[in-house]
């Protein structure tokens, strides 16, 4: 039995569809990841999963429990990280983790060895008097994820818990979640960083509400089907004008500094020659680039997109 599985899950807000049609499952000690931007629809099917939510269509199952006949009993078993941070800022770092151990019935007798656990890994034990307003960005983020597994949940979902967190405290938040997996705690996290799809095992693309693609990240970049080079320039901006003018491109887009541009064909460097002295000495060097995550995620969009026009 999985962890989570979802069938054909519809969900709508008036005549907005936020999700269309998904089907997907977690396994069991599994760490996943729903990778998409704002506005794809990945917070609705989170709240779906932890019975906050009721399908328009489809079924939601974790642990084999469905959400809408056995709501209490997922709870039970499933802790869940919203966006916001949503603990008591007027309580400190310990005060927060016994009230959720009440919330959650923790028994006294183990609470002690679990508090220590928590304060071990999220390393917030010299800090458990401080009031959880007063903590950073990252603090406040691994405080919360310590309330969400206070009671053991066999199954954790996390709606993107690395928002607006530095990158050393991000990784520092990966870490923990890889020990947890280590455990056997089935892990569902979403984020709109592309670059963290490379932490989960698997991952599922997500945009205006479906999977534009699923499997492990290093699956997923073996599909990517186009030559891409990293080109660098003068003035990337133009650069990027310019060869979105030529006809042997499949694809750009900028990535910081540089542009990474995807053709029907690979180059040959008589082109390479005529493209920078057509381009006025803009285009200063190129080379090979093995696709990331976001390469693949705006392929699939736009393939998507296609397939959409011709069906209309």
């Amino acid at each position: 039995m999985n962890a989570i599985e979802i069938k054909d899950f519809h969900k709508s807000y008036g005549t907005v569809d936020a999700v269309r049609g998904v089907s997907m499952e977690v396994k069991r000690g599994e760490l996943f990841g729903l990778i998409g931007p704002d506005g794809a629809g990945k917070t609705t099917l989170l709240r779906a999963i932890c019975t906050l939510l009721l399908p328009d269509r489809g079924s939601i199952l974790v642990d084999g429990l469905n959400t809408t006949r056995d709501a209490a009993r997922i709870r039970s078993i499933l802790g869940y990280m919203p966006q916001r941070f949503s603990l008591y800022q007027d309580l400190s770092v310990e005060q927060n983790l016994r009230f959720f151990a009440d919330l959650f019935q923790v028994p006294e007798k183990e609470r002690l060895e679990r508090l220590e656990r928590l304060y071990h890994f999220s390393r917030l034990g010299p800090f458990k008097k401080r009031f959880a307003g007063a903590l950073s960005g990252g603090m406040k983020q691994k405080l919360a994820l310590s309330c969400a597994l206070i009671h053991t949940p066999a199954i954790l979902v996390l709606d993107e818990p690395t928002y607006g967190v530095d990158p050393v405290s991000r990784q520092e938040f990966w870490d923990i979640l890889r020990l947890i997996r280590q455990e056997g705690t089935a892990i569902l996290v979403s984020t709109a960083y592309m670059d963290e799809a490379d932490q989960c095992e698997r991952v599922a693309l997500f945009f205006k509400g479906r999977i534009a693609g699923i499997g492990a990240p290093e699956a997923l970049k073996n599909r990517y089907r186009y030559p891409l080079y990293r080109l660098e320039a003068e003035d990337v901006r133009r650069l990027r004008d310019f060869f979105r003018s030529l006809p042997e491109v499949q694809s750009t887009q900028l990535f910081g500094d540089a542009l990474h541009a995807s053709f029907t064909q690979p180059p040959d460097s008589r082109q390479w020659s005529e493209w920078q002295a057509a381009s006025s000495g803009n285009l200063t060097s190129w080379s090979p680039q093995p696709p990331t995550i976001e390469d693949v995620f705006l392929a699939l969009i736009a393939e998507s997109e296609a397939n959409d026009s011709e069906a209309q």
